[in-house]
Formats: C-alpha cells, structure tokens, sequence
C-alpha cells in the first residue's frame, strides 16, 4: 500500500537523494517546532535505508525542496509523514539492491547495507549507494510492491537519539530570530484595537522624533501602519511614541462578561448533532454536569517574528509556521503577486503547537516588502503583540448528561458543547487592516466543527451516546488551533464526570471505568496507572491530599493513555506528583516520545491551575506574563512516564495525547482532596474558596 502522502507526492526524488559520497538527503513536508519530527523522521528513513544517523542529512522545508505534505498538525508527523518517509526509503533501497544484485551477479538475499555500504554474503562488494546512484532514476513513482522493515528487524526505530535540532538552538543559534542578512531592515506594525477599528489619526511626527537620526520610513495603507528603520531599536521607539497617540474610528469594546466560557451560551450559533436524539422519561437514574475552560493563550516563550524580501519580482519568505505550502497561498493574496513568485522557508520558532503569531508575522513582513522591495524586512512581534493579537484557543462550556442502569453501569450518554472555532486559518490579521478586508468566514460545516467534538464522548463502551454542539462563528476575539483543539477539554469534563457517576454509583472510579474497557490495549494502560501511583491506598479523601486519574484513547483511534495526578489543596493546589503509562504502538524515539508526554502533562497543569485570557474593551486584556500567568518551574511536580509497545502495532500521534487525561487526573484529584468538586478552570485560589464556603 502507498500512503497518501507519498501518492499525492509520488517522485521517490522528492523524498530521497544522494547528493554526495556518504550524504542521504531526507525530505518530507512536516517541519520541526520543538515536537521531535525532524529526528523521529530521520531516524525511520535511517532504519529503512540502513545508513548511520551521521550519515543522514535533512532538507529545511521549503517550498520547491521537500513534498507538500500541508501544515504540520494533529501530532500525526510520525504517522502520517512516517508512513510515507518509511515507503519510500523502502522503494529506493529495493531499486538499489536490484542495481547492486545485477552489477554483482547474485539474488537480493545475499545482500545486506551497513552505513550505506553494501555486502554480498557479509563481506564488503565496494558498492555503496553512492557508486550505484548514477545509474539509478528516482524521479518515478513508488511501485507500492516494496516492503518495508517489520519491528523485530529494527536496529535505530526504538532507541533514544539525541535530537538533531538541539545543538544549534543551545549555542545561540537554530532560531528564526537569529537570522541575520545583509542590509536587513526592522519593522514594527501599528495593530488596531479590533478588527473593525480604522485610523482615523496618526502622529507622524511623533514617530519621526522618537526615532531621532535612524533612518525611518512609516508605510501606511488602508490602517495598516508600519515603521521600518536599519535599527531595529529606532522602529520599536517610533512605534511606541506613536502608538499612544494614534485615534482610531470604530475601535471594538468587549464586555469583561466575555472572559468566561458559560458566556457562549448567549451568543449566536451553529447547531451541529450526531446520534440519536435523546430518549424520553426513564427509570434509570439520570445524573447531570457542566464543565468550563476559559480562553487560552498559546504562551510561546518568544514573540513571533516573519522575514521577507522581494527582489527582481520574488519573493522570499522564512516562518516559523506549522508548515510552507498552505501560507504561500494567503500571502500571494495579500501581496497580490503570484503565488509561483512566493518561495517560502521554514526557519524554526520557539514552538508554538498550534496556530500562534507565526504566519501573521510572515505575512507582516511579506506585505511590507512587497511594497518596499530590495531590501530584507523582519518583523519581530512584542510580548504585547503576541498576547493580544496571535489566535486564541477558544473557551468552552461542556454540559453532560448520563444514565445509569439499576446495577449502577453506565447506559446513556449525551454531550452538549458551546464553542468558537478551533481551526481558523482563513481570515488573518493583516487582512482586517487593508483596504480590501478580510474573506468571509465561510459557512460551518461537520469539517470546520471537529475540533470541538475531539473525544466528546469518553472512550468506553457505553451503549447510546450522542454528541451536540453550537458553534459561534462570529467569536469576540480571533481563535484557532492550540494543542489538541477541543478534545483536552471534552476529556478533562468526561472523565470528572465519570467520577462523579462513580460516586453516584458507590463504585471506585477506577473499577468504574474498567467495567466498560472490553479492548485490552485500553485495560492495560488503566490497570497499569493504578499499579503505577498507588490507587489500592488512595484513601477517603476530603483531608487536603488528593488522588485522581484520567484515561481517554487520543480521537478516539489513536493512542490509550492514562494518567493519574497526586495533589495536596488548602488555599492552592499544589501537584506532588504524575504519572502517565501510554500506549502509541511502535514508539521511534523513546525519549523524545516520553519528553512530548511528559510537556504535555506540565501544558496541561499549567492550564488546570493558571492560566486564562481576560477579555476586555479592544480585545485581549491579559498582554503580560503579569496579567498571564503559567506554571513555574519550581512549581513542575516529579513526572513519571512509562511506554507500553505492543508488538506488530503501528506508530501513533504522541504530541497531544496526554493532555486531557492529566487535566482530568488533577481535576478528579482536587475534587479527591476537598470532598467538593471544582468544574470550572483554572483552579484559582478565588475558585477554590468559593467552592468550599458553597458546600
């Protein structure tokens, strides 16, 4: 079978070359943004092709030099890209033995490669890829006939390497924000105060004067407003003395009721069902819950930054976005160059796992060069700017309802979500200053809605289950992807849900949930977390010290993970400790797999505990780490991981798997610790008082 990447990519020279003695070229479309991909990928092309990891040489994604592959989401790099990777590898190493058994006189199984040199009998044959490269084609299509390695064959795929794109970032370079050309200019850009907001006024020669004997030029077009200067210290003081100053027509002005999820509920929306409608009066006991997470911020430790530079009608692009294909196409319809003019390279940013600033600081920059060619432009955002300007993850509210039959299991199951949109790469910021707006949003559909019904049904076997959500289009601030999209959120309410019918039902929540796990793969990772943190003494609860677990398989086909979290609560939750047992079938890189878990985990815990976009007047009202905070460093609690790998099962996502059940793990351990059960996040110190004076 050819996977779908490699048919929509079919030239085997796409992915694989050998452009010299020793060097293999790797190419595939996924980029790297502190996920691993680039090493994890490596490693399986090595494995396919039996060359050293030294040996191996990765293509920088750029438009032109690797396959289309289009954004790198969904934590399907290792699976999708893998797949495809490994394919090919696969097919070029079968062309490759065919050479070296005509040129040697002898059947395939006489042959093996070590570090790309090939052996007859076991004994060196003086051929190598190098010396067979010539005679070989690999602009052709893949025969879909190659097999690939099975797992017992495996001498890299499974082993900890060390990542490939560390070195670089830890001796002050690897960053896009270290990229530094000749002739470079610094811009910053001027935001409005809401998408609707115009200018009415600026204060050039408060710009002017800031700036003092830098060269500076302001570019203004429709309200888009720009101060570009050779020092970048000059067009960040024209920007900050002009900023103030700057009168604006129609600026947005958010109600401070907006900040909270249950606030969806009053806005207009999309409804969007499936499964069947919920049934009449019954005997059985119906219990119900609703459950909250408020906005979110990416919180990406370094501002975004774009750079770009048009020169003898081209256009070249380096982001640190999730991918080089899809972007291409907006910026050929900002510029209004064609998008064969746009060649577009990925430079790597201090990760983002979503849609952040990336692309708006690209398209920031793209613009400006496009109408101020010959030099390069680079736009660095502010700690303001990315806080208040790059996409939101939206808010949501998640109201539960179940039944439980007379022997106290779990018999029906609906969920009702309200939420914004969790992919929205159609309508950038730059595009709501230009004169000729933004597109329109186009109408919602059962594709634009699956980020918000990620795993809205937790993954047991419950016999009903039904699932509707309301989706508000038109969001008071601007939202898209973060992290998993809706189903960290569906899990974190789910699984707290599920305790609470546990209770109900006056059974364990972990036996609770193994009464309805028939999948083995699912019954070990839930009776190994048990094993793993000490549930058999779990205790009452309701005296500060709190243990609870969560448990979901990743979208529902994906991974099985478990988690469990101890916590202690008085006035704050404290996390003393988690742990985690995953089962993502054939893992590449041990360690790289246990370092996305386990970041995972400490994202989650910062979300549960901390963090909360404010919303206010023009927009976003939470512009500082003062105003947002995350979890620190002293306050990360030891994290224990452990990897179940089946034999024969194929690589699944890790990137996101262990988020929701760690929110619900800390959310069913709080509720372990106080006796009372906090549905809202975070768990703020006001949160946490209000609960108990309620009981």
């Amino acid at each position: 079978m050819i996977p779908p990447s490699l048919q929509a990519n079919p030239s085997l020279d796409r992915w694989v070359g050998f452009p010299a003695p020793g060097v293999v070229r790797i190419a595939f479309g996924k980029v790297e943004y502190g996920q691993g991909a680039l090493t994890a990928l490596a490693q399986i092309a090595a494995e396919e092709l039996d060359v050293a990891m030294s040996q191996v040489e990765v293509a920088n994604a750029a438009t032109g030099a690797v396959p289309d592959e289009g954004m790198t989401v969904g934590s399907m790099s290792v699976e999708v890209s893998g797949a495809s990777v490994r394919a090919a590898c696969a097919e070029v190493r079968a062309l490759f033995v065919a050479e070296a058994c005509r040129r040697l006189d002898c059947a395939p199984g006489q042959i093996d490669i070590a570090d790309g040199a090939f052996r007859l009998d076991g004994a060196p044959s003086g051929e190598t890829y190098w010396t067979l490269s010539p005679a070989i084609d690999l602009a052709q299509p893949p025969s879909g006939t190659a097999r690939w390695k099975s797992q017992d064959q495996h001498r890299l795929v499974g082993t900890s390497t060390p990542r490939l794109d560390l070195p670089a970032k830890m001796f002050g370079g690897g960053f896009i924000q270290d990229i530094a050309l000749p002739g470079m200019r610094h811009a910053r850009v001027l935001r409005q105060p809401g998408p609707t907001a115009r200018l009415a006024f600026l204060d050039e020669a408060a710009a002017w004067k800031a700036a003092g004997d830098a060269d500076l030029d302001i570019l203004t077009e429709g309200s888009f407003v720009a101060f570009i200067s050779s020092s970048e210290a000059a067009a960040a003081r024209a920007h900050a003395a002009a900023e103030p100053t700057t009168r604006w027509d129609t600026p947005r002005d958010l109600p401070h009721e907006v900040t909270e999820a249950a606030s969806l509920k009053d806005m207009a929306a999309t409804d969007l069902e499936e499964g069947a409608p919920l049934g009449g009066p019954s005997n059985r006991r119906r219990l119900q819950a609703a459950y909250s997470r408020p906005y979110i911020s990416h919180a990406s430790m370094s501002p975004s930054c774009g750079i770009a530079w048009f020169e003898d009608g081209r256009l070249r692009v380096w982001t640190h976005a999730q991918g080089v294909y899809p972007p291409r196409l907006q910026i050929a319809r900002i510029t209004g160059l064609p998008p064969e003019a746009i060649e577009m390279e990925h430079a790597q940013g201090a990760g983002c796992y979503g849609h952040n600033g990336a692309e708006d600081a690209a398209f920031d920059a793209a613009f400006i060069a496009s109408r101020r060619p010959g030099a390069p432009i680079r736009v660095q955002w502010r700690r303001e700017d990315e806080f208040g300007h790059a996409p939101v993850s939206t808010a949501m509210r998640v109201e539960m309802t179940a039944e439980l039959d007379a022997a106290g299991r779990l018999a029906d199951w609906t969920t009702e979500i309200w939420t914004n949109l969790h992919v929205n790469r159609g309508r950038t910021l730059i595009e709501t200053a230009l004169p000729q707006g933004p597109p329109d949003l186009p109408p919602p559909n059962q594709a634009t809605a699956f980020g918000g019904r990620l795993n809205a049904v937790p993954s047991y076997d419950i016999p009903a289950v039904r699932v509707k959500e309301h989706l508000v289009i038109h969001s008071p601030v601007r939202t898209s992807s973060l992290r998993g999209l809706g189903g960290p959120v569906n899990t974190y309410a789910g699984e707290c849900f599920l305790d609470e019918l546990a209770q109900a039902a006056g059974k364990d929540p972990l036996a609770f949930r193994l009464e309805m796990l028939s999948e083995p793969r699912a019954r070990a990772v839930v009776e190994r977390i048990g094993a793993v943190c000490g549930w058999a003494e779990r205790g009452p609860g309701g005296e500060g010290q709190g243990l609870g677990l969560g448990y979901d398989r990743h979208r529902d086909r994906g991974a099985f993970v478990a988690v469990a979290a101890r916590v202690s609560v008085d006035e704050e939750v404290r996390l003393e400790h988690l742990w985690c047992v995953a089962d993502a079938g054939l893992i590449i890189n041990p360690d790289g797999a246990r370092n996305q878990i386990e970041g995972g985990m400490i994202m989650a815990a910062s979300w549960a505990l901390k963090e909360q976009v404010k919303l206010e007047g023009a927009g976003v009202a939470s512009v500082t780490w003062d105003d947002y905070p995350i979890l620190r460093f002293d306050e990360v609690p030891p994290v224990d991981v452990e990897l179940i790998v089946p034999p024969g099962a194929p690589p699944q996502g890790i990137g996101e798997i262990s988020l929701g059940p760690c929110l619900a793990a800390i959310g069913n351990a709080v509720a372990h610790a106080l006796g009372t059960r906090l549905r809202d996040l975070p768990y703020t110190r006001d949160r946490i008082a209000r609960a108990l004076l309620a009981e």
